[in-house]
């Protein structure tokens, strides 16, 4: 299972949007038992925001060639 934590910087691993993490756990709404990132990010200057099981994400490098937490 992917290191994801709140505060880190991913990606769908097929591509998208950067989204900043805000907390990764078992999400109340969903009835199964998959591990999810709640996600935000922006789509032109709309704020969105998402659920996502973590093994779909990925880090992604920031501007200094390092992930958010390293």
């Amino acid at each position: 299972m992917p290191d994801i934590a709140a505060g880190d910087v991913v990606q769908l691993k097929s591509g998208g949007p950067r989204m900043t993490v805000e907390k990764v756990g078992l999400l109340t709404h969903f009835t199964d038992d998959v591990q999810r990132a709640y996600c935000r990010w922006f789509m032109v200057d709309e704020p969105k925001e998402g659920a996502f099981p973590v093994h779909m994400l990925m880090k992604v490098k920031t501007a200094t060639g390092r992930s958010k937490r390293e």
